[in-house]
């Protein structure tokens, strides 16, 4: 389970690392692409998603995916770049529902193109899984003030495992901040509220932090 919502439970801070692992699978076009796709491991979906958030990124920032970047770099095609880039992995409600939209918008521009574009040899995609590897920090918070406290010295890592990672680990898709507050009960509805409007795809994980401090500290100022 998340973080338990009884009321009076601590809250453990986890940190976390992604460990990329090859799948052996690769693409150097986009037919090639779609047919990986449609039997990849959800894993690597989730790695080409998320996973650029805890590694650094050198190349445009206006492309959230590696599906995209690929897309733009390797074949040059920056229709199609956008198009992906767009994509919100927050909006669908599971791996699957992202895969089948990844692939319904790979067909469409197949069936614009007169020719298959390819990529070089050096710039194929090649697809990776993320294996979480999660440490404890040792920190223990008891109030929802020592949370909103805690966050801005907390690691990017931290922010990953409790904000993000937790909604694909658990059906009920909620982070372990909003999942810990609930079980302060009803005086704390406007701070889950709040943090569930933030949207952590288009943010960096050090924006994301900032984001999330600013909400629950005026969420609590209410409180005071």
């Amino acid at each position: 389970m998340p973080q338990e919502r009884r009321k009076g439970e601590p809250f453990a801070v986890k940190d976390c690392a992604l460990i990329a692992v090859a799948t052996g699978k690769r693409a150097q076009n986009l037919k090639e692409m779609v047919d990986t796709l449609m039997t990849i491991h959800p894993g690597a979906i989730y790695h080409h998603f998320w996973g650029g958030l805890l590694r650094p990124r050198f190349d445009d920032p206006q492309y959230n995916n590696d599906f995209a970047v690929w897309c733009h770099y390797g074949l040059h095609d920056d229709i199609l770049a956008e198009r992906l880039a767009v994509i919100d992995p927050t909006d669908y409600e599971n791996l699957e529902a992202i895969r089948q939209r990844l692939i319904e918008v790979l067909e469409n521009r197949l069936d614009e193109l007169e020719t298959l574009s390819w990529s070089r040899t050096d710039q194929q995609f090649y697809f990776l899984r993320s294996q979480i590897v999660v440490f404890d920090t040792q920190k223990i918070l008891s109030t929802p003030e020592e949370l909103a406290q805690a966050i801005p010295h907390m690691s990017v890592g931290s922010v990953f495992f409790h904000f993000i990672d937790a909604r694909r680990r658990f059906p009920w898709r909620m982070d372990d901040f909003r999942a810990w507050l609930q079980g302060f009960g009803e005086e704390y509805g406007h701070c889950v509220d709040a943090l569930s409007c933030i949207d952590p795809y288009f943010l960096t994980l050090t924006e994301l932090r900032t984001q999330i401090h600013q909400t629950l500290t005026n969420c609590l100022q209410r409180n005071a």
